[in-house]
C-alpha cells in the first residue's frame, strides 16, 4: 500500500486509525520480542493495518500456532492479506475475535498484540474491546500494545494507559520508548493473572 493510499484511509477513518505512516519495522520487531510469542499456541493481532507486524509475528510465532488478524478498515485487511497471503485477516472488530476463534476450536488465545488508536476511541469502545481482550485471553496470557510516548499525557491516553489498562491487568510493564519508531513509542505489556 502506498504513503498515500494510507493517508487517505487515515483521513477517510480517522477515528479508527491513529497514526499518520504506517508503523515502523523497528517497532514491529521490538514488540514482537516483547510479546515472547514462542510456545503460544494462539495469537491474536488487533488492528493490523498495513500488515508489518503481521509479517513480522508470522515470521516469529512456532509453526503451529494459530494465528488471526481483526482489522476493521477494508483497505487495511486486503492490504494485509496482499502482504501476508494465506493470513486470518477478518473484516470485524477486535471485540469479535472470540467468533473466530470458537469457529476454529480454541476458547482462549495466549497472546494479543495491539495496534489499535486507544486514544481515538471513545471511552465505552475503551471498555468494550479491553474487557472483550481480558476474557480471550488464557490465564497468565499476554496482551502487548503501543501507544505514541506522549499519548499518556493527553485526556483520552491518560484515561486508557493510566487508568482502564492498569485497573483491569493489574500486572502491567511499561517499556520504552522505542526511539528508532517515528513518533517513539512505549510498549505496554500487561499479563492475565
Amino acid at each position: 500500500m502506498s504513503s498515500w493510499t494510507f493517508m487517505k484511509e487515515v483521513f477517510k477513518a480517522n477515528r479508527t486509525t491513529g497514526a499518520f505512516a504506517p508503523s515502523g519495522p523497528k517497532l514491529a520487531e521490538a514488540i514482537t520480542d516483547m510479546a515472547d510469542l514462542k510456545g503460544a499456541k494462539v495469537v491474536v493481532e488487533y488492528g493490523p493495518g498495513t500488515g508489518i507486524f503481521t509479517e513480522v509475528i508470522l515470521n516469529k510465532k512456532d509453526p503451529d500456532a494459530y494465528f488471526v488478524a481483526m482489522e476493521v478498515n477494508p483497505e487495511f485487511v486486503k492490504a494485509t492479506r496482499e502482504r501476508c497471503p494465506g493470513v486470518h485477516c477478518y473484516e470485524d472488530s477486535a471485540q469479535n475475535t472470540i467468533n473466530y476463534l470458537k469457529e476454529a476450536g480454541y476458547d482462549h488465545c495466549d497472546v494479543i498484540i495491539s495496534g489499535l488508536p486507544w486514544t481515538r476511541f471513545p471511552e465505552a469502545l475503551q471498555d468494550e474491546i479491553l474487557e472483550a481482550t481480558y476474557n480471550l485471553l488464557r490465564p497468565g496470557g499476554r496482551f502487548v500494545t503501543f501507544s505514541y510516548a506522549y499519548s499518556p499525557w493527553i485526556p483520552s491516553g491518560g484515561r486508557f494507559f493510566k487508568g482502564k489498562l492498569p485497573k483491569r491487568f493489574p500486572k502491567l510493564t511499561v517499556r520504552g520508548p522505542v526511539w528508532l519508531n517515528i513518533p517513539p513509542c512505549l510498549v505496554w505489556i500487561s499479563e492475565k493473572e
